[in-house]
């Protein structure tokens, strides 16, 4: 990782601009899980650092939209670029890292270039799609799965198949294993954003809803729910709950069991990807360390 961090901050210093050298050390780099894939299943290429740090740049560049889009005034604990600098600077920033990760992505083959530039592609096609749902109190689960894919998974999902391809292993083969950890990874972000509390969360709890965001849980609720329970719900959805609402929404997951009914669409999605990779212990490992954060 040390030699992905330094391919990163050489980047960054070839904007060659001090105020981007400047916020982009304010963000807080995360988990770096997509550097890791790679590095994990390309781990034979030299090249497969640099690859890393153009993802990480590509990922930094979608969450920086991302929270303008959802007008996030935090981002994993800490104040997001718009909150302190204002929106546009926040999109300018963003631009300048998807730009430069695309002109380092030409020292690469064809092949892999491509499989990194249609995921961002697909990402920004999910950014729209997440806006567009959270318009109504959506109950479509195939719908919003379909957008969690684009969202969150694709850009999982062609790191692995790119790293795979740069070593000459089953693209496909780590494709489905990236994919299926970029789903089960985000279904378990809105199990937490349920279950936790601000502190953990590093933003406000049950924040989705109120964003317009309805996630599994919610959707599996609904259906659930009797008419009464239903209008109750809508009722809900985009605005910020008083305690009492909160505590009748909480009681609702509780009786119907639908957080539970959400994990187990993550343990399903987790365990084909196990299956795809079950001879690299270390990447089941990841899927198996993620599901652990749920409670």
């Amino acid at each position: 990782m040390q030699r992905v961090e330094q391919e990163i901050n050489r980047m960054i210093q070839e904007v060659d601009y001090d105020e981007v050298t400047n916020l982009f050390n304010k963000l807080s780099g995360g988990k770096r899980l997509r550097a890791k894939l790679i590095l994990k299943i390309a781990s034979t290429n030299p090249k497969a650092p640099l690859l890393a740090a153009i993802v990480e740049l590509i990922h930094a560049a979608s969450l920086l939209h991302d929270d303008v889009i959802d007008d996030a005034m935090t981002r994993r604990g800490v104040a997001s670029v718009n909150a302190t600098d204002g929106s546009k600077v926040a999109v300018m920033l963003g631009d300048i890292l998807y730009s430069k990760a695309f002109t380092e992505l030409v020292a690469f083959d064809k092949e892999v270039a491509q499989i990194i530039s249609a995921s961002v592609t697909a990402l920004s096609k999910g950014e729209m799609l997440d806006v567009a749902l959270a318009k109504t109190f959506n109950i479509d689960e195939k719908k919003y799965l379909d957008m969690l894919y684009l969202k969150t998974a694709t850009l999982i999902e062609a790191a692995a198949s790119a790293a795979a391809t740069l070593v000459g292993k089953d693209a496909q083969k780590y494709a489905l294993y990236g994919r299926n950890l970029g789903l089960s990874f985000q279904i378990i972000d809105d199990i937490l954003d349920i279950v936790s509390d601000e502190a953990t969360l590093g933003k406000p709890a049950m924040n989705d809803f109120v964003e317009g965001k309805a996630t599994l849980p919610y959707i599996y609720l609904y259906e659930l729910l009797d008419e009464d329970g239903r209008k109750k719900l809508e009722s809900l959805h985009a605005k910020k709950a008083t305690q009492e609402e909160m505590l009748w929404l909480k009681e609702q997951f509780e009786k119907y069991k639908t957080i539970e009914k959400s994990f187990e669409v993550a343990k399903k999605l987790s365990f084909e990807a196990q299956e795809a990779l079950k001879d690299e212990p270390e990447l089941v490992a990841i899927l198996e360390t993620m599901l652990q954060r749920s409670y």
